[in-house]
Parts: structure tokens; C-alpha cells; sequence
């Protein structure tokens, strides 16, 4: 195999001889290797499927193709390959993740209540 120039979110020749055998190969998908790279980059970018630059193709295509093989647990076979057995699985996303902008400076928490109705009177 010859061994091509590293790109930004690009896997490894090593990592992808791990995995090449996961994805099927036919007539409609000769290169295993540019999809799974379109994948990676959108995952790495956090960019949206519409984004996914030319080189790697229709981004409706790429998209339909990561659908179709998620559903099929090739993902689930990827990450498995990939794991080291004590980390099973670790995502961490600043959009799911949110600290007040207090959070680890030292700010001592207020015990203070703000009620949630006014009180009843009779």
C-alpha cells in the first residue's frame, strides 16, 4: 500500500488497515477509505453533513451511505476495534457540557432561595 501525505481529520494508514475490512465493498463504493475519511472530518469539524468539502464527494450521498451503515452497527464494529477495553466510551461536547461562567473560579455558592410563588394568605 502506498502510504499518502497525512491531511487534517484524516485516519492513519495504520489505524484504517485496523478497520478496512468492517465496510463492504461494491460496485457503488470503490473507495472505502475517502468515505470513512468524509466521516472523520465531519466528526472531527463538527461541521454540518452540507459543509463536508467536494473531495469527498455529494455530501447527500456520503450522509445516506453513514446512515445506512450506522443502522447496520459498522460504527458499533469501528469504536470496538478501536477501543482499549478500560475506556469504553468517553464523549465529551461543549453543546451538552455547560458550567456557569462561575464555575472553578473559586466562588463560594449562595445558600439563598428565591421562592417559587408568593406566599397564600387567607
Amino acid at each position: 500500500m502506498r502510504k499518502r501525505p497525512m491531511r487534517r481529520y484524516q485516519i492513519s494508514d495504520e489505524a484504517w488497515v485496523n478497520i478496512s475490512d468492517l465496510f463492504p465493498s461494491r460496485g457503488g463504493h470503490p473507495d472505502n477509505r475517502l468515505f470513512f475519511d468524509a466521516v472523520y472530518w465531519i466528526a472531527k469539524s463538527g461541521a454540518p453533513w452540507r459543509d463536508l468539502p467536494e473531495r469527498f464527494g455529494k455530501w447527500n450521498s456520503v450522509y445516506v451511505r453513514f446512515n445506512r451503515l450506522t443502522k447496520t452497527n459498522v460504527w458499533a464494529r469501528v469504536f470496538e476495534r478501536f477501543s482499549d477495553g478500560d475506556l469504553r466510551q468517553l464523549i465529551i461536547d461543549s453543546t451538552t457540557i455547560k458550567a456557569s461562567p462561575k464555575a472553578g473560579c473559586g466562588v463560594k455558592k449562595t445558600t439563598h432561595r428565591k421562592p417559587w410563588a408568593a406566599p397564600v394568605v387567607d
